[in-house]
Protein backbone atom coordinates (compact mmCIF):
# COMPACT_ATOMS: atom_id res chain seq x y z
CA UNK A 1 0.00 0.00 0.00
CA UNK A 2 1.35 3.48 -0.82
CA UNK A 3 1.20 6.26 1.46
CA UNK A 4 -1.64 8.73 1.21
CA UNK A 5 -1.47 12.20 2.36
CA UNK A 6 -4.68 13.93 3.17
CA UNK A 7 -5.79 16.95 2.57
CA UNK A 8 -5.22 19.82 0.22
CA UNK A 9 -2.15 21.56 -0.95
CA UNK A 10 -3.02 25.57 -0.51
CA UNK A 11 -2.95 24.55 3.38
CA UNK A 12 1.19 25.18 4.15
CA UNK A 13 1.10 22.72 6.67
CA UNK A 14 -0.33 19.60 4.03
CA UNK A 15 1.73 21.54 1.14
CA UNK A 16 5.41 21.29 3.32
CA UNK A 17 4.84 17.27 3.77
CA UNK A 18 4.03 16.69 0.13
CA UNK A 19 7.07 18.80 -0.53
CA UNK A 20 8.88 16.77 1.40
CA UNK A 21 7.83 13.19 0.32
CA UNK A 22 8.29 14.24 -3.36
CA UNK A 23 12.33 15.70 -2.05
CA UNK A 24 12.50 12.14 -1.00
CA UNK A 25 11.54 10.30 -3.51
CA UNK A 26 8.78 8.63 -1.28
CA UNK A 27 5.88 7.56 -3.63
CA UNK A 28 2.44 8.38 -2.12
CA UNK A 29 -0.68 9.50 -2.69
CA UNK A 30 -2.51 12.53 -2.30
CA UNK A 31 -6.49 12.63 -1.17
CA UNK A 32 -7.52 15.92 -1.14
CA UNK A 33 -10.08 16.04 1.23
CA UNK A 34 -11.43 18.95 3.45
CA UNK A 35 -11.95 19.66 6.84
CA UNK A 36 -15.14 21.37 6.50
CA UNK A 37 -15.87 19.48 2.79
CA UNK A 38 -15.09 16.14 3.86
CA UNK A 39 -14.90 15.09 7.86
CA UNK A 40 -16.30 11.77 7.24
CA UNK A 41 -13.80 10.61 5.01
CA UNK A 42 -10.96 11.99 7.49
CA UNK A 43 -12.23 10.92 10.86
CA UNK A 44 -11.39 7.16 10.67
CA UNK A 45 -7.85 8.68 10.25
CA UNK A 46 -7.72 11.22 12.04
CA UNK A 47 -10.47 11.53 15.14
CA UNK A 48 -9.48 15.63 15.05
CA UNK A 49 -10.85 15.66 11.96
CA UNK A 50 -7.68 17.91 10.92
CA UNK A 51 -4.99 17.60 8.32
CA UNK A 52 -1.66 17.14 7.26
CA UNK A 53 -2.75 13.00 7.79
CA UNK A 54 -0.55 10.47 6.45
CA UNK A 55 -1.85 7.04 6.46
CA UNK A 56 1.31 4.70 6.53
CA UNK A 57 1.60 1.35 4.11
CA UNK A 58 0.00 -0.57 7.22
CA UNK A 59 -3.17 1.88 7.34
CA UNK A 60 -1.71 3.50 10.22
CA UNK A 61 -1.96 6.92 10.39
CA UNK A 62 0.13 10.18 11.57
CA UNK A 63 -1.20 13.45 12.46
CA UNK A 64 0.70 17.14 12.81
CA UNK A 65 3.14 18.45 9.80
CA UNK A 66 6.05 18.31 12.07
CA UNK A 67 5.60 14.56 13.82
CA UNK A 68 4.98 13.43 10.09
CA UNK A 69 8.27 15.18 9.06
CA UNK A 70 9.74 13.56 11.71
CA UNK A 71 9.00 10.12 10.68
CA UNK A 72 10.17 10.65 7.25
CA UNK A 73 13.45 11.82 8.35
CA UNK A 74 14.20 8.47 10.00
CA UNK A 75 13.23 7.03 7.16
CA UNK A 76 16.45 9.18 5.45
CA UNK A 77 20.26 8.63 5.77
CA UNK A 78 21.69 11.14 8.68
CA UNK A 79 23.56 12.81 5.82
CA UNK A 80 20.25 13.17 3.38
CA UNK A 81 17.47 14.51 6.57
CA UNK A 82 16.01 18.07 5.88
CA UNK A 83 16.41 18.36 9.37
CA UNK A 84 19.70 18.22 10.52
CA UNK A 85 20.48 15.38 12.62
CA UNK A 86 23.23 17.31 14.71
CA UNK A 87 23.64 19.96 16.96
CA UNK A 88 23.50 22.98 16.83
CA UNK A 89 22.19 22.85 13.59
CA UNK A 90 19.40 20.91 14.34
CA UNK A 91 18.39 23.46 16.94
CA UNK A 92 18.84 25.99 14.38
CA UNK A 93 16.87 24.54 11.49
CA UNK A 94 14.16 23.99 13.85
CA UNK A 95 13.41 27.39 15.43
CA UNK A 96 13.32 28.74 11.94
CA UNK A 97 10.49 26.28 11.00
CA UNK A 98 8.78 26.64 14.10
CA UNK A 99 8.58 30.67 13.05
CA UNK A 100 7.41 29.96 9.98
CA UNK A 101 4.65 27.84 10.80
CA UNK A 102 3.72 29.36 13.83
CA UNK A 103 3.29 32.48 11.20
CA UNK A 104 1.18 30.07 9.32
CA UNK A 105 -1.09 29.53 12.11
CA UNK A 106 -1.63 33.00 12.90
CA UNK A 107 -2.81 33.52 9.09
CA UNK A 108 -4.95 30.95 9.32
CA UNK A 109 -6.45 32.18 12.50
CA UNK A 110 -6.59 35.84 10.76
CA UNK A 111 -8.44 34.38 7.94
CA UNK A 112 -11.39 32.45 10.37
CA UNK A 113 -11.44 35.32 12.39
CA UNK A 114 -12.81 37.29 9.46
CA UNK A 115 -14.33 34.79 7.51
CA UNK A 116 -16.13 33.04 10.23
CA UNK A 117 -17.46 35.74 12.72
CA UNK A 118 -20.01 38.16 12.07
CA UNK A 119 -18.65 40.30 14.43
CA UNK A 120 -14.81 40.72 13.67
CA UNK A 121 -12.55 41.14 16.79
CA UNK A 122 -10.13 43.95 16.19
CA UNK A 123 -8.10 43.10 18.84
CA UNK A 124 -7.46 39.88 17.78
CA UNK A 125 -7.09 40.88 14.01
CA UNK A 126 -4.44 43.02 15.47
CA UNK A 127 -2.80 40.72 17.58
CA UNK A 128 -2.55 38.47 15.02
CA UNK A 129 -0.92 41.34 12.30
CA UNK A 130 1.64 42.51 15.00
CA UNK A 131 2.61 38.61 15.66
CA UNK A 132 3.01 37.91 11.73
CA UNK A 133 5.16 41.29 11.07
CA UNK A 134 7.06 40.32 13.83
CA UNK A 135 8.10 37.21 12.33
CA UNK A 136 8.53 38.75 8.94
CA UNK A 137 10.97 40.97 10.50
CA UNK A 138 12.51 38.26 12.51
CA UNK A 139 13.26 35.95 9.43
CA UNK A 140 13.91 38.95 7.31
CA UNK A 141 16.87 39.86 9.19
CA UNK A 142 18.03 36.36 9.81
CA UNK A 143 17.58 35.41 5.98
CA UNK A 144 19.27 38.64 4.72
CA UNK A 145 22.61 37.35 6.82
CA UNK A 146 23.09 34.16 4.90
CA UNK A 147 24.26 34.31 1.50
CA UNK A 148 24.00 30.96 0.49
CA UNK A 149 20.70 29.69 -1.91
CA UNK A 150 19.32 28.14 1.02
CA UNK A 151 19.12 28.81 4.97
CA UNK A 152 21.32 26.89 5.99
CA UNK A 153 23.81 26.08 2.97
CA UNK A 154 23.88 24.49 -0.26
CA UNK A 155 21.37 21.71 0.56
CA UNK A 156 17.52 22.64 1.09
CA UNK A 157 16.12 21.46 3.84
CA UNK A 158 12.84 21.64 6.07
CA UNK A 159 13.14 25.61 7.17
CA UNK A 160 13.34 26.28 3.13
CA UNK A 161 10.21 24.67 2.83
CA UNK A 162 8.40 25.86 5.70
CA UNK A 163 9.05 29.42 4.87
CA UNK A 164 8.52 29.12 1.42
CA UNK A 165 4.86 27.89 2.44
CA UNK A 166 4.22 29.80 5.41
CA UNK A 167 4.73 33.05 2.44
CA UNK A 168 2.47 31.94 -0.40
CA UNK A 169 0.22 30.93 1.90
CA UNK A 170 0.38 34.32 3.47
CA UNK A 171 0.12 35.92 0.17
CA UNK A 172 -3.30 34.18 -1.21
CA UNK A 173 -5.25 34.08 1.94
CA UNK A 174 -4.40 37.65 3.29
CA UNK A 175 -3.19 39.61 -0.47
CA UNK A 176 -2.25 43.26 0.22
CA UNK A 177 -1.77 42.48 3.60
CA UNK A 178 2.08 42.44 3.85
CA UNK A 179 3.69 43.73 0.93
CA UNK A 180 6.81 40.66 0.99
CA UNK A 181 8.90 43.18 -1.55
CA UNK A 182 9.29 45.41 1.18
CA UNK A 183 11.28 42.01 2.76
CA UNK A 184 14.02 41.54 0.47
CA UNK A 185 15.60 39.25 1.34
CA UNK A 186 12.54 36.67 2.16
CA UNK A 187 11.16 37.59 -0.91
CA UNK A 188 14.16 36.44 -2.99
CA UNK A 189 13.99 33.27 -1.03
CA UNK A 190 10.53 32.70 -1.35
CA UNK A 191 10.56 33.51 -5.37
CA UNK A 192 14.16 30.83 -5.91
CA UNK A 193 12.46 27.94 -3.76
CA UNK A 194 8.82 28.35 -5.65
CA UNK A 195 10.81 28.08 -8.97
CA UNK A 196 11.92 24.66 -7.71
CA UNK A 197 10.40 21.61 -9.36
CA UNK A 198 9.01 19.92 -6.24
CA UNK A 199 7.53 23.45 -5.12
CA UNK A 200 6.11 23.59 -8.78
CA UNK A 201 4.81 19.97 -8.45
CA UNK A 202 3.10 20.32 -5.31
CA UNK A 203 0.67 23.45 -5.30
CA UNK A 204 -2.58 24.44 -5.85
CA UNK A 205 -4.30 27.85 -5.95
CA UNK A 206 -5.96 29.17 -2.86
CA UNK A 207 -9.71 27.87 -2.39
CA UNK A 208 -11.11 29.07 1.12
CA UNK A 209 -13.04 26.92 3.10
CA UNK A 210 -16.69 27.35 4.67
Amino acid sequence: MTMILIGQYDSPFVRRVGIALTLYGLPFKQQPWSVFGDPDKIRPYNPLVRVPTLVLADGSSLIESHSILDYLDNLAPAGERLFPAAEPARHLALKIAALATGMAEKTVSLFYEKRLHDAVSDIWVQRCRQQIGGVLDVLEAERAAKPTPHWFGERIGHADIAVTVALRFLNDAHPGLFDLKEYPALHAHWQRHEALPAFQAIQQAFKPSA
